[in-house]
């Protein structure tokens, strides 16, 4: 497989984005194109869903979320981010966690979910621009135990044994994200948990169509036809969206996907109003 650092577009990319600012590599640049890529940029699994197949190499990528316009889950954003991030000269390191949203305590889960440790002059950071209705849209300092500020909600690390927890507050309290290590991945390793997820019968990402995006002051979220609104005092609005025209008007105009080089997404979107 090709090294995804090569010959990524950073002009096509920034414009993508919506980023004008300086290209240095600095904290100040990497929280910038962070929350110009995750307010940009939906997290969306509609290749799985379609039952096609999710390529990783950097052409691909670049094709499907930078010129045609679409969003991506995990492994496709944050190798992406990881490209132009390098390219720009900064250190990554390709992290991999387990996750736990939504999971009963003491699961064990596969390493599923790819995130990167960005290091620098100001130190070492999380980036993540992948994990759906709770993406980071601010990079995290690796620094255990101290809750942080993001543009949305506050997250922090927790340390359990040699793993550190990724929690964010959320209604008054403290939600377990994932868990990870500092144990570097190969892309390899990506290409093996990417097959799993987009084919294996029983994956989510197959049979549940997943949607999110971040906005100015809310979240939005959309599974299968339910839409919902997460404001950031906590206020939540739902929406059912009851036929395919509703469904593609969501997927353009809130979630700023293009929709016109999907086949078969009708048929797709027919089958979860019904």
């Amino acid at each position: 497989m090709e090294q995804l650092s090569d010959a990524v577009d950073l002009n096509a990319y920034f414009h993508r984005i919506g980023y004008g600012g300086d290209r240095c590599a600095t904290l100040q640049t990497l929280q910038a194109i962070h929350l110009c890529h995750t307010k940009t940029i939906a997290f969306e699994n509609l290749t799985p869903l379609l039952k096609q197949p999710v390529s990783l190499n950097l052409q691909s990528l670049e094709k499907k979320l930078v010129y045609q316009g679409r969003g991506g889950y995990c492994f496709e954003q944050n190798l992406l981010l990881r490209s132009v991030l390098i390219s720009l000269g900064f250190q990554v390191k390709n992290l991999a966690a387990r996750v736990l949203w939504n999971r009963p305590a003491g699961t064990i889960s596969p390493r599923s979910h790819m995130l990167l440790l960005v290091e620098m002059e100001e130190g070492k950071y999380i980036a993540d621009v992948g994990f759906g209705g709770l993406t980071l849209t601010t990079p995290l300092c690796l620094l255990p135990d101290v809750e942080q500020s993001t543009s949305h909600e506050n997250f922090r690390l927790m340390m359990s044994d040699r793993s550190y927890i990724m929690q964010a507050y959320i209604s008054q309290e403290w939600k377990s994200l994932y868990s990870f290590d500092l144990q570097e991945q190969q892309i390899v390793d990506y290409e093996v948990s990417n097959w799993y997820v987009s084919t294996h019968p029983n994956s989510p990402f197959v049979n549940t169509l997943m949607v999110a995006k971040a906005d100015v002051n809310c979240r939005y979220t959309l599974q299968n036809n339910k839409l919902t609104t997460h404001y950031l005092d906590g206020q939540k609005h739902l929406s059912i969206l009851n036929n395919v025209k509703d469904l593609r008007t969501a997927l353009t105009e809130i979630f700023c996907l293009s929709l016109t080089e999907i086949p078969d997404l009708d048929n797709a979107l027919q089958k979860l109003v019904e």
